[in-house]
């Protein structure tokens, strides 16, 4: 039966009375039971899991027995809590508060950020008022990389708030915390394993100027070091450094303007040895030299002299301004390191050097006469191996290409500076005790003699044994002649006589030789190979040397291989430059080749091979005087060594 019934009208009509339908139970299958339990039992076991890989499983709540909240229950309501203050409503602050837990609004996330955290990064200033009016933490720092907090960035580690409102250039938002009392450093200083900046010195890396003076009224300090490691490359990395990287002039400016803050009345005597607190320097900003002097008020260190304008400065901030010159020149900010420089900061080698280099490369030669000028500043103490290895030669080729002839002038008195007002190494007389002589009295004697030289018509007796322990050239000379009569003709008669007088009596000794003599003896002392001689000549010719007979004493000496000359010539070169440049002899020869005509005609013994060597003189004296300035800097400045 179906359930339904029917009644005949009495009147038979055929009207039927139907009972009222009802739904028939739905039976499920016993194959649908058992997979919706499957289900559920999968879902749980995936929900463990989860909470397992979370280690939430270490928390009371997930002991056996204990009542367990899933972790990505947990989650939800950590992410719906900062949604909730991320609305900005003041009614829903309980709420949310809640839900994050014990710490309240003062809760992060996995990337270790509050909710006051965000709202300063994206510069809301409305919701950082209400957060702060709630009373959310105001130096909250981002804690470093952990399980609860897996997503921290290290980079972001132990920054605050007004770091991030800082870092995005929020400028309302960094002053609403500021008034609030923020700390304006984000507590730096209690971040001691790794690398923090602090608010002052992010807004003076991006040069914002107004944030940058927001900080400083608030007693932010210019010169507090990155962090407080032990790391030399980064201890010395304060605002005025990483302003002047980032070529960033008027941060500069300012942070230079911005008084010291207050001293603690009790000091480290590293804050003694480094601060200098009983020396302080001043600042002009109007003059385009900077003017240094002693500052003997302790107590107002930066004070405005009515009368000059002048900003006086501790050594504190003159060691850090030049180590930002060591920054600028650095990166190749040219008018910061100039602007320093201009503040009365002294130069060093290096940021000097890299100044120079980077003015050529622009060409700017106004600044590069200016660098040059300034080089006199740089004590002889300060030099470096840099300065010997890489200075020298950029100042020889600058010397070498430049058109200007003010530049040639500066380039050359910088050098002579380099070379030093020391004498020039005078050439070393030789030992001639051992040599071998006669007594004047066989000199040119016929009587005795048993060889003769035929030198412009004229007989020259000699003595075959003497000149046989002389000279090589002459055991030569006499093994070629059996007749015992030897021709000369490549020189005079006197010269000939001064050279065997030079030998009768042993060496130089009783010889005197003028200028004009030493001149024709040293190509023939050479040919001959008398050393004693030659060094004698040599000697003769150093002493005579003057601006006049520079050029003509060098290129004998070069002609002629007298080594100890020539280096002589050179040092003479270098100590003289700028006066020899004004010279068209030297100036000739040093940057616009000799000629090929011969300096001496009596040196017609010289050979064609000896000759080509005179034409390249040019090309070389400016590296041999490059080596004879990098020699003479190791020598006498031990700073220079490696």
């Amino acid at each position: 039966m179906d359930g339904s019934w029917h009644r005949a009208d009495s009147d038979g009509s055929g009207f039927q009375e139907t009972k009222a339908l009802q739904p028939l139970p739905i039976r499920q299958p016993r194959w649908m039971k058992r997979l919706m339990n499957l289900l559920k039992k999968s879902l749980m076991m995936k929900m463990w899991t989860f909470s397992l890989k979370r280690k939430d499983y270490l928390t009371p709540e997930t002991l056996p027995g204990a009542r367990w909240t899933p972790a990505w229950l947990c989650r939800f309501k950590s992410e719906l809590g900062f949604r909730m203050l991320c609305s900005g409503r003041p009614d829903l602050l309980q709420e949310a508060s809640t839900l994050l837990g014990e710490k309240g609004l003062d809760t992060v996330d996995e990337r270790g950020l509050s909710a006051l955290m965000y709202a300063s990064a994206a510069g809301d200033e409305a919701l950082v008022q209400v957060l702060i009016q709630a009373g959310a933490q105001l130096d909250l720092q981002v804690p470093v990389c952990s399980r609860s907090h897996p997503s921290v960035s290290p980079g972001t580690r132990h920054w605050t708030a007004l770091t991030l409102a800082v870092l995005h250039s929020h400028l309302s938002v960094a002053q609403l915390l500021l008034e609030a009392g923020a700390d304006v450093e984000a507590q730096v200083g209690q971040a001691q394993d790794c690398s923090v900046e602090t608010p002052l010195q992010l807004a003076s890396s991006a040069g914002d100027y107004e944030m940058v003076g927001l900080l400083l009224s608030y007693g932010a300090d210019p010169l507090l070091p990155v962090h407080h490691g032990s790391s030399p490359l980064s201890e010395d990395i304060n605002c005025f450094s990483c302003a002047a990287a980032h070529g960033h002039r008027n941060v500069v400016h300012r942070l230079v303007l911005e008084p010291p803050r207050s001293r603690e009345d009790v000091l480290s005597l590293e804050e003694i040895l480094a601060e200098g607190v009983d020396q302080e320097k001043p600042w002009d900003p109007c003059r385009k030299q900077g003017n240094l002097r002693l500052c003997k008020n302790q107590e107002q260190p930066w004070e405005r002299s009515r009368n000059q304008g002048n900003l006086r400065m501790c050594k504190a901030r003159l060691k850090a301004l030049q180590q930002a010159s060591y920054y600028s020149s650095e990166h190749g900010y040219l008018d910061v390191t100039l602007d320093i420089r201009d503040m009365g900061v002294p130069w060093t080698v290096h940021s000097w050097l890299q100044s120079v280099l980077r003015a050529h490369e622009l060409g700017r030669d106004r600044i590069i006469l200016s660098l040059l000028q300034d080089f006199s500043s740089i004590s002889s103490e300060n030099y470096s191996p840099e300065f010997v290895q890489t200075g020298v030669p950029v100042l020889f080729r600058l010397l070498q290409t430049t058109k200007d002839y003010m530049i040639l002038q500066r380039v050359a008195s910088v050098l002579s500076q380099a070379y030093g007002p020391a004498p020039v190494s005078p050439v070393s007389p030789l030992d001639v005790s051992l040599s071998t002589h006669l007594d004047v009295h066989f000199l040119n004697n016929q009587e005795m003699s048993d060889v003769t030289f035929m030198i412009e018509g004229k007989p020259f007796f000699a003595h075959r044994v003497l000149l046989i322990s002389a000279s090589d050239r002459f055991a030569q000379l006499l093994s070629e002649s059996p007749d015992a009569m030897i021709h000369i003709d490549h020189m005079t008669y006197s010269t000939f006589q001064l050279m065997m007088k030079s030998l009768y009596c042993g060496g130089t000794r009783g010889v005197t030789v003028s200028e004009s003599e030493a001149t024709e003896l040293l190509p023939v002392s050479v040919f001959f190979g008398l050393g004693s001689l030659q060094r004698s000549c040599e000697i003769s010719l150093s002493l005579s040397l003057t601006l006049d007979n520079a050029v003509s004493v060098y290129r004998t000496a070069k002609l002629n291989s007298a080594s100890e000359l020539v280096s002589f010539c050179q040092g003479f070169f270098l100590q003289n430059l700028a006066s020899l440049l004004e010279r068209e002899d030297f100036h000739r020869l040093l940057l616009g080749g000799c000629g090929s005509e011969k300096t001496y005609p009596e040196t017609e013994l010289l050979c064609g091979a000896e000759l080509d060597q005179e034409q390249g003189l040019s090309s070389r004296l400016l590296l041999d005087l490059e080596t004879e300035l990098q020699h003479r800097l190791v020598t006498l400045c031990p700073n220079c060594r490696d």
